[in-house]
């Protein structure tokens, strides 16, 4: 089962809407759906990087987006109702909408949409219009295509359907928050250029409790920047958490390591001599940074450890579910990136052997995320440090 997916469904006019489904990363406790205004393309990395963001977090999310893409055939949203069509789709295939992001006028399509889906719990807006002012003072015809309406922004133009404009014409977004049965975030830059941040005063003064307002000090309309986006996901993922279910708690651990030690052997710059599991071997550096080469290195045991727990927890679920897996061999290389989200990336190659259907296997490529070693790591875990007395040899 892969971590991004496509979901189509008839939207409100009847048009069939194709949306990137991010699948969660970690046990599900819900999902949602990001209403942006960034067509699906690499420049989109507020989208993406609270969906990746959410997915570690449990929570799946649907990205619909409500502009057009310079050359794509793809159908995009162009009204709020939209976003009613979309939660219905999601339910219809078992992932009830907890939870709604808007971006720009994405956000105020959400702020529109929210009242009409009751399972919404919460709703997060980033850069959010209390009105559609500062977009039909700059909004222009297209001189390419007369259906579109660019609507500049910071150094790019969004391109939207005047159907959009039309339907956002008559939302009330101050009175839509005021009525809202759901918890609302908004998130806003002081000096937001497109739109100003009195319309998130507006907002978060007519709203009614739980409310929250998060500033995103010197950040663009469009959060151009990955340092912004983190921290906006980062922000909507830690306060989404308090209103979407808790998960339910997955199959017991194949066993908790009663811990592990490392002691110095004296050669070299970095041999180590580990003793864990009854076992003892080297963990060391490559030459290439001044280690020996004589054994693992730190990030090598990470990966061996997720590596084996993937093969054990699929051996144990195959055994369990009687499917005939013959062989496991699970590979993980580590790599790291600065335009990753977060910048250490963990990517896990399985080799399945056996008389398998494509069923069985994509029910197996689930349940590898699920292997203990993985939720530890995608979750995060708390690490107490502790300076002791020596006590031996």
């Amino acid at each position: 089962m892969a971590d991004l997916d496509e979901l189509s469904f008839a939207g409100a006019a009847g048009r069939t809407i194709t949306a990137r489904l991010t699948r969660p990363h970690a046990t599900p406790r819900g999902w949602a759906i990001f209403a942006h205004c960034f067509a699906c393309d690499p420049l989109s990395i507020a989208a993406e990087g609270v969906a990746a963001a959410l997915a570690r977090n449990g929570v799946g999310v649907l990205r619909l987006d409500f502009t057009a893409a310079e050359g794509s055939d793809a159908a995009f949203a162009g009204d709020p109702s939209d976003l009613e069509a979309a939660a219905a789709a999601m339910a219809a295939r078992g992932h009830e909408v907890g939870l709604l992001v808007g971006h720009s006028l994405g956000a105020m399509a959400a702020i529109a949409a929210a009242p009409a889906i009751p399972s919404v719990r919460a709703l997060a807006t980033l850069a959010a219009p209390a009105d559609l002012t500062p977009f039909l003072d700059r909004a222009r015809p297209d001189e390419d295509d007369p259906d579109l309406t660019d609507l500049p922004a910071d150094e790019r133009v969004m391109q939207v359907r005047p159907g959009l404009l039309e339907a956002l014409r008559g939302v009330d977004a101050v009175a839509r928050v005021r009525d809202l049965d759901a918890a609302l975030l908004i998130l806003h830059a002081p000096g937001d250029r497109v739109v100003d941040i009195a319309h998130a005063t507006r907002l978060f003064v007519a709203a009614r409790h739980p409310k929250s307002f998060v500033s995103l000090d010197d950040a663009d309309h469009l959060l151009s920047r990955t340092t912004d986006v983190d921290f906006a996901a980062a922000v909507i993922a830690a306060w989404a958490a308090r209103y979407l279910p808790q998960p339910k708690p997955d199959a017991a651990p194949i066993d908790i390591a009663p811990g592990a030690t490392a002691v110095e052997t004296g050669r070299g710059r970095f041999q180590n001599h580990i003793l864990a599991g009854g076992a003892s071997f080297l963990a060391d550096e490559p030459i290439k940074v001044g280690g020996l080469g004589t054994g693992p290195s730190p990030f090598d045991l990470i990966c061996a450890g997720l590596a084996a727990c993937t093969s054990m927890t699929l051996r144990m679920y195959a055994r369990h579910k009687g499917l005939p897996l013959s062989g496991v061999r699970a590979t993980v290389t580590h790599n790291r990136s600065a335009g990753l989200v977060p910048v250490d990336r963990l990517t896990t190659n399985i080799q399945l052997d056996g008389e398998l259907s494509a069923q069985q296997r994509a029910g197996l490529l689930a349940i590898a995320a699920r292997c203990p070693v993985h939720l530890m790591l995608v979750r995060g875990a708390d690490i107490d440090d502790h300076i002791v007395e020596h006590t031996g040899p």
